[in-house]
């Protein structure tokens, strides 16, 4: 039975919007996240041994965090570095004017499919326009932003959840998508085959409201494990 400290710290503790939501704001927002954690399931502490430290990783909410998200996506972190680079060299910064004023030739130069480029272009356009404020929508409660970010042509669930975990501070995000994640969570209950999405996204229901702590957490029990780093590259 969890103690009324426990109990407490278990809660949402902040306000946005009228509502009640518990943000990552500092790495001390993790280790309580992970302490609240090991007290709600037991499970998790020989995990919590293996994983090590748990890191931060929040950056700022913005073009440039939604945009290093979809570079990254579903390639190797080596190669979605490589392309950064090549943005900052030919922007300095990475924002939406700065990508909507490069050329054809200049953006089949960064290293992007085709599909990334066309994603990065649209939100660009739709940021310039001013029909989407990425600032505001980090702050957003979770369902409201995921909505409004899926919406878009080229951003689907995985780089919307990693959005909010990483430039917008949500802690209540668990990417149940993610590969490293399901297997991760496979591993670390001896599921005989890698459970599906649906399966991961009913377990974690149990570390509400701290899920983006775990996630945290089985990145790095997964990276311990397999000597791979899956966690999202940091901007």
């Amino acid at each position: 039975m969890l103690s009324s400290a426990t109990k407490d710290a278990a809660e949402p503790r902040r306000l946005h919007r009228g509502l009640t939501a518990v943000l990552i704001r500092g790495q001390g927002d993790v280790d309580e996240g992970l302490q609240v954690l090991l007290a709600l399931d037991p499970r998790l502490e020989p995990i919590a041994a293996i994983a090590g430290p748990l890191p931060l990783r929040l950056g700022s909410p913005g073009f440039a965090g939604l945009a290093h998200i979809i570079v990254s996506q579903m390639i190797s972190r080596q190669s979605a570095q490589a392309i950064w680079s090549r943005m900052l060299s030919a922007m300095e910064t990475v924002d939406s004017d700065r990508f909507l004023a490069l050329d054809v030739a200049a953006v089949s130069q960064l290293g992007l499919s085709r599909a990334k480029a066309a994603c990065l272009r649209t939100l660009a356009e739709t940021v310039m326009s001013g029909k989407l404020d990425l600032v505001a929508a980090a702050n957003l409660p979770a369902e409201e932003a995921m909505a409004l970010l899926t919406a878009l042509p080229g951003i689907g669930p995985w780089t919307a959840e990693v959005y909010l975990m990483f430039s917008g501070g949500h802690a209540d995000i668990f990417p149940a998508g993610d590969v490293a994640l399901r297997a991760a969570v496979g591993d670390a209950f001896s599921l005989t085959t890698r459970p599906d999405i649906a399966t991961v996204a009913e377990i974690a229901l149990a570390w509400r409201p701290w899920r983006s702590v775990a996630a945290r957490l089985f990145w790095a029990y997964y990276a311990a494990k397999s000597g791979r780093n899956a966690l999202p590259a940091a901007q």
